[in-house]
């Protein structure tokens, strides 16, 4: 069904006059939510509301009750003084917008998602921007983006081009973001905000979630709190540099703009062209932030994530086990270590290709994707034969956007890397490393046949890890004109969606995890192509009990790969039980970074448990609703979560001690999500004491577990010689039918 409004052949004199006609109050709505806008023909659309669902009478009241309302979209030029969300210069050197709604369009699609597009014109230039709000009937998520069109004769540079503006109200307002680096990914940054410009951006141009991440929430009710109080999300669905600002003037409003980073990356728009933004994803919750999370998390699963809804295997990668030591004894001994402990798939990580060049560090061969016979004299097929004899699937490691200067790819096609003219590239990882441009139409074909050959060759190949691990280290494109130069950043990312969208038109079933330097593509602009995030390079359980905490935030545990590894940690050398490595990768996509052969028999068995046990938790963790209940930042020496399935009948309850002192004192943790109504049945995975907890096999209702929890033990019962400082625990809750 499509309804439109247009607003008659009178347009011209409604532009020049600025005649308001009775108001035009768009509604876009969800199942909890109202955003309310005005769309009064010949004048900017306004934003009047976003916020609880409203019903008839609030949003007629509202909208006539309302006075401060802002343009839903800023533009440049006309009110010079204020922060804006598009900012062009025309043919005649003139920089300013002045625009008016010309029309409204609203379109239900097949699977019931509905598109509301607002068409505003400028008064003088033939220049458009429709600005566009997609709503799901199953969802509280709101995805809003925009188009500028120029219809002159000439080009129009595009300066300033945010994807979405929200204004919000002053008061107690605090801003959740995520920072860090490599191997410290995710972290939760918490701060009121005050007078001034806020700004959150990346510079990266390829892995754009290591020093920042491109979503936030905004508390609306003081100091963030997981379960209650009133929460805006925001995330931004980009993979590309990005800036996030959020300007607080000398008005009673926060101003937040989301959008593509313009530094450097001004865009030119000829005649009869379009320039489209990514979109920006919002969300609202009187539930806190984990509501905000589960709203995104249902969102992402159903809408946004590469097979979302589907359950992901466990696996055992290679890459800490062995590093670039491939051989074909090693693989299939590790192969057969994995399926002997209930895994179903075994990836082989980086080393295992060029012929000319050999893989065995990482200055060489990237774009050579041969096989390495001399370390693999069977191939790739003797691998698959090697897991279909062992009954599990088989993965590999690519880096399709890089090469090395020493490859024979590099020899060939100088002219496909990143590089300035007159100019020697800046090389990065091994000495060597450069970014393959993939505006160039050519290098999409050749990331494209990467995939593409390697899938046609060995179909039974389940899944890829892509890794990317270099940044755009300098800004120069061999393929682009001279005079859009500055269309770099944007164009790769647009050739990177438009080789995805190949690999998947083709090769639709196979997984495919965004692996960037670890967690450095942990964004929704990506993950409509892959199944899941590789969250950090740095498997040290109490790091990732930090980095996947701020990661669940907007992802949910279905794309959050974590797997256990070994003691020392490889990255902080830190000596952490296997019992609580196991319950720290529990509570995601359970994996395994580590070589098998290397592990004592106790262990062993204690993964081979762990696995069964999390088989039958799966669809909770990786499908359920999260509810982080006490955050590790708080540094109470405990962190706790938990998820729940939709229907309440089923739970999964983490706790980590994260600090250890004598006669130290840790906080009970009061449960979340439950149905106060129900008993529920309490079982303990990975049991390593000597004799149950006390509440083994005992039933509660939700009621006493939301209200008072349950007293967990500071440390494990095991012999003396097994003591030590930590101790971590997962609990099953099952509903009494």
């Amino acid at each position: 069904m499509q309804i439109q409004k247009q607003f008659g052949t009178a347009i011209a004199s409604l532009l020049a006059c600025g005649f308001i006609a009775g108001a035009e109050i768009i509604n876009i709505n969800t199942p909890h939510t109202t955003m309310l806008l005005d769309a009064t023909a010949g004048q900017p659309l306004k934003f009047i509301y976003y916020g609880d669902a409203l019903n008839a009478a609030d949003i007629d009241n509202v909208a006539a009750s309302t006075k401060q309302w802002h343009d839903a979209y800023p533009v440049y030029g006309m009110s010079a003084m204020r922060e804006t969300a598009m900012s062009v210069s025309h043919p005649d050197g003139n920089m300013t917008l002045d625009m008016a709604v010309t029309s409204t369009d609203e379109t239900t699609r097949e699977d019931g998602s509905k598109l509301t597009t607002v068409t505003m014109t400028d008064r003088h230039y033939p220049f458009d921007i429709k600005l566009n709000y997609l709503t799901y009937p199953d969802n509280d998520v709101i995805e809003t983006w925009a188009e500028a069109v120029n219809r002159d004769k000439k080009t129009v540079l595009l300066r300033e081009f945010s994807s979405g503006y929200l204004p919000l109200r002053r008061g107690n307002v605090y801003l959740t973001s995520f920072t860090g680096s490599w191997a410290n990914e995710a972290n939760v940054v918490e701060e009121q905000l005050t007078p001034g410009m806020k700004t959150i951006k990346n510079k990266d141009g390829l892995r754009n979630s290591h020093t920042a991440h491109g979503e936030v929430m905004f508390s609306l009710d003081g100091m963030p709190a997981e379960n209650e109080g009133r929460t805006i999300g925001a995330a931004l669905c980009y993979g590309g540099n990005y800036e996030l600002t959020i300007d607080t003037d000398d008005s009673d409003w926060h101003h937040f703009f989301a959008g593509i980073n313009e530094d450097n990356s001004s865009y030119m728009l000829g005649k009869g062209e379009s320039f489209v933004t990514p979109p920006l994803a919002l969300t609202y919750s009187r539930e806190g932030k984990s509501g905000v999370s589960r709203n995104m998390h249902r969102w992402g699963r159903d809408h946004k994530i590469a097979h979302g809804n589907d359950l992901r295997k466990i696996l055992l990668n290679s890459w800490e086990g062995v590093y670039f030591d491939i051989n074909e004894e090693g693989m299939a001994q590790m192969m057969a270590d994995i399926a002997g402990m209930g895994g179903e798939l075994f990836v082989m990580d980086d080393g295992w290709f060029g012929d000319k060049y050999p893989r065995n560090n990482d200055s060489s061969s990237l774009g050579d994707w041969v096989v390495d016979t001399r370390k693999l004299p069977n191939g790739i097929n003797g691998l698959l034969d090697e897991a279909d004899k062992n009954g599990i699937r088989f993965g590999i490691w690519i880096e399709p956007e890089m090469a090395n200067t020493t490859s024979e790819l590099y020899e060939k096609h100088p002219e496909y890397i990143i590089k300035p003219s007159n100019r020697e590239p800046v090389l990065g990882r091994g000495g060597t490393q450069v970014v393959l441009d993939l505006a160039n139409p050519a290098v999409q074909d050749l990331v494209f046949t990467v995939v593409d050959t390697l899938l046609t060759k060995y179909p039974r190949i389940d899944y890829i890890k892509w890794d990317a691990n270099a940044p755009i280290m300098n800004h120069g494109s061999q393929y682009l004109t001279a005079d859009k130069q500055s269309h770099l950043m944007i164009d790769f990312h647009r050739g990177f969606a438009k080789t995805l969208d190949r690999i998947r038109a083709k090769y639709p079933d196979v997984t495919i995890q965004a692996c960037a330097s670890g967690g450095g593509r942990a964004n929704y602009g990506i993950l409509p192509w892959f199944d899941e995030i590789w969250v950090s390079d740095n498997t040290d359980a109490l790091q990732r009990v930090y980095m996947q905490w701020g990661t669940s935030h907007f992802f949910p545990a279905v794309v959050m790969a974590s797997h256990i590894s070994a003691a020392p940690n490889h990255q902080t050398f830190r000596r952490i039980p296997i019992k609580y490595r196991i319950d720290v990768a529990m509570s995601g996509r359970l994996g395994m970074e580590i070589q098998p052969k290397n592990m004592t028999e106790e262990e062993i068995a204690l993964c081979r448990n762990a696995i069964e046990e999390y088989k039958t938790i799966r669809p909770v963790v990786q499908q359920g609703d999260i509810y982080r209940l006490l955050s590790p930042y708080d540094k109470k020496g405990v962190a706790s979560m938990m998820y729940v399935t939709p229907d309440k009948n089923q739970a999964v309850f983490y706790w980590w001690k994260t600090e250890t002192f004598v006669n130290q004192h840790l906080p009970r943790i009061t449960m979340s999500g439950l149905d106060p109504d129900k008993m529920y049945t309490v079982k303990e995975l990975n049991r390593i004491d000597n004799k149950p907890l006390p509440f083994e096999g005992k039933s509660f209702s939700g009621r006493y577990l939301m209200s008072n929890g349950l007293e967990i033990p500071y440390t494990h019962d095991v012999d003396y010689h097994k003591l030590n400082d930590w101790a971590s625990r997962v609990l099953t809750l099952t509903a009494e039918q």
